[in-house]
């Protein structure tokens, strides 16, 4: 079980929680070549110093231009990226038999990256839900270039619609 801290609020009476996790995201990165940019790794990087996620998992997962699959762990792939350097809080979570789906998905000479991160302000959030009685019914992400595609389709209605 998951450790959760259970208060009290002497101001209000009120019950509190801390998760010691709060939900977490497994997202797959597809890259050519044989591993991540240091742009990549350095964004990552720049994320957990700033407190907004933490890694919990990381998994680089490599096909061959044979068809080969290789399941690396960061430090396998030596500092010169400093992704070995990333601190990786639950290891395990991403499971070879993740990786190995994974790796069906990837092209011959490519590599994908598995990370499991945590949003730690959603912690935060799923923790004042629980502490009302309430839960997440549902959590949707929806990718960048969709949002991005969305916003742009409705600026350029309302633009024309302006004119």
């Amino acid at each position: 079980m998951v450790p959760v801290t259970i208060g009290c609020d002497r101001r209000e009476g009120a019950v509190m929680a801390e998760f010691e996790y709060g939900p977490a995201e497994f997202l797959v990165a597809r890259f050519d070549g044989d591993r991540p940019s240091e742009g990549v790794v350095r964004a990552i990087a720049e994320l957990l110093d700033t407190g907004t996620i933490r890694l919990l998992d990381l998994v680089i997962v490599r096909r061959h231009d044979d068809g080969r699959v290789e399941i690396i762990e960061p430090e396998e792939l030596g500092d010169d990226l400093g992704l070995a350097d990333l601190p990786v809080e639950a290891s395990g979570l991403a499971a070879e038999e993740d990786a190995e789906q994974i790796a069906e998905l990837l092209e011959p000479g490519s590599t994908g990256a598995i990370l499991v991160l945590e949003h730690l302000w959603a912690r935060r959030l799923s923790s004042r839900f629980f502490e009302s009685g309430g839960v997440v019914l549902l959590s949707e992400r929806i990718p960048a270039p969709v949002v991005n595609a969305v916003a742009a389709d409705a600026y350029d209605e309302l633009d024309t619609a302006e004119s």
